[in-house]
C-alpha cells in the first residue's frame, strides 16, 4: 500500500473543498484529481476528455505489464510506481532517433514514436505530454495502444494533435486546450497506477 505524504494529503483535502468530483466515475475522477494536483490548475476539471472505459484498459495494461511508451525522459522520471510496471520506453535521446529524424525529414520525438512503436508493440500505453509531433506520428502508425495519454503542450500544434487525437477513435485521455506537459501527463498514468487496491 503507498504511503500518502501529509503534504500530497493537504493538496487533495485543499482541491475537493474547492471543486466536487464526486460525480464523476472512478478512474476519471483519479485522473482528474491528480492532474490537478500536479498542476495546481483547476481549469483541467472542464479541460479533460476522459473515457472511463479506455481508461480502465489502459490500467488493466498496465497491471498485466504491457509496456509504456513515453515521448520524453521528464514524462518516464515522472512516472513513480515502476514496482506495478513493464518496461519504460523512451527513445528521443537514442542515436538511431537523431538518424531517422535527419533521413526521413521528421523531428526526433516523431522519429522515436516510429522506433518505440516497433518495439512495445500493440497493447502498450502510450504517454505523451511534451511533443505534439510525437503525438501525430503515432496517430500515423498502426501502433493499437491499449491507451493514448494525450497531453503534449504548446503554442504549434498541441491542441491540434490532441483534437486529432480525439477524432481518432483511439482509447484516450486528452485536454482541449494548449496547455499540458510532461507533469500532467505522468499525473495521468501514475492516477491509473495509484488506483490498483480500491477498484
Amino acid at each position: 500500500m503507498r504511503t500518502v505524504h501529509p503534504i500530497e494529503a493537504e493538496s487533495y483535502r485543499i482541491l475537493n473543498a474547492r471543486v466536487d468530483l464526486s460525480a464523476l466515475p472512478p478512474l476519471t475522477r483519479a485522473v482528474t484529481e491528480r492532474v490537478v494536483h500536479a498542476s495546481a490548475d483547476l481549469g483541467y476539471v472542464a479541460d479533460l476528455r476522459c473515457d472511463e472505459g479506455a481508461l480502465a484498459a489502459g490500467r488493466a495494461a498496465l497491471l498485466a505489464g504491457r509496456p509504456v511508451v513515453a515521448d520524453v525522459e521528464m514524462v518516464a522520471a515522472g512516472i513513480t510506481r515502476r514496482d506495478l510496471l513493464g518496461p519504460v520506453l523512451c527513445r528521443v535521446a537514442d542515436p538511431a532517433a537523431s538518424a531517422l529524424a535527419q533521413e526521413a525529414g521528421i523531428t526526433r520525438s516523431a522519429a522515436a514514436a516510429r522506433l518505440a512503436a516497433d518495439e512495445a508493440g500493440p497493447g502498450a500505453v502510450w504517454v505523451i505530454g511534451c511533443a505534439p509531433t510525437a503525438l501525430f506520428e503515432l496517430l500515423a502508425l498502426d501502433a493499437r495502444p491499449a491507451l493514448v495519454i494525450g497531453l503534449p503542450v504548446g503554442f504549434v500544434g498541441a491542441a491540434e494533435s490532441k483534437n486529432a487525437l480525439r477524432g481518432s477513435g483511439l482509447p484516450a485521455v486528452t485536454n482541449v486546450s494548449e496547455k499540458g506537459g510532461s507533469a500532467v501527463a505522468a499525473a495521468a498514468l501514475n492516477a491509473l497506477l495509484y488506483k490498483e487496491e480500491s477498484t
